[in-house]
């Protein structure tokens, strides 16, 4: 399913590009608002091998493990995304050495090559990210990995606001 997309009655084919596509989120979303992409970090916590609820494949990424959650706004202040991922403890720094910056941004300054592994999508009603969004739902998100050197790298699990409408269109064609 999430290689061959989604019928577009269920997901316009502008949602399909942002959420089963493998560039940046980050970039799409700075290139659909007009504004930087900025970050809020909610939390990053040391996890060990807990499996901290994410999907399964989180299995390959190896522990011990540290969540980092964010929101992912305009400048202006828009919240536009959550987003967890899961990073081997023991290279986050290598990788996210500014902290505060989208992981895209991190990553292109270390001219870091990835591959982007959509896993799966999710549709779905949230009460917290209504209130979070300030959109009512429902909610699509993913989850996919970033492979480097044919390793896994991290596990990122997104899910968007319903505001990018505004930009990308209805989400379904009737």
């Amino acid at each position: 399913m999430v290689q061959q997309g989604l019928p577009h009655r269920q997901l316009a084919p502008a949602w399909q590009i942002l959420l089963l596509g493998d560039g940046s989120p980050t970039r799409h979303l700075q290139l659909l608002t007009g504004e930087p992409t900025e970050v809020d970090v909610i939390d990053m916590s040391l996890i060990g091998d807990d499996t901290d609820d994410a999907p399964d494949v989180i299995r390959v990424v190896p522990g011990p493990r540290l969540r980092r959650q964010v929101w992912l706004r305009t400048a202006s202040g828009q919240r536009l995304a959550y987003a967890t991922s899961w990073w081997e403890a023991s290279h986050v720094d290598e990788y996210l050495q500014n902290r505060s910056l989208p992981i895209w941004s991190s990553l292109a300054r270390l001219r870091t090559e990835l591959y982007r592994d959509v896993q799966g999508i999710y549709h779905g009603q949230s009460v917290a990210l209504e209130l979070a969004f300030g959109q009512s739902g429902p909610f699509w998100g993913r989850h996919y990995l970033f492979w480097h050197h044919g390793r896994p790298l991290t596990l990122i699990y997104e899910v968007f606001s319903p505001y990018l409408a505004k930009y990308l269109g209805s989400m379904q064609i009737d």
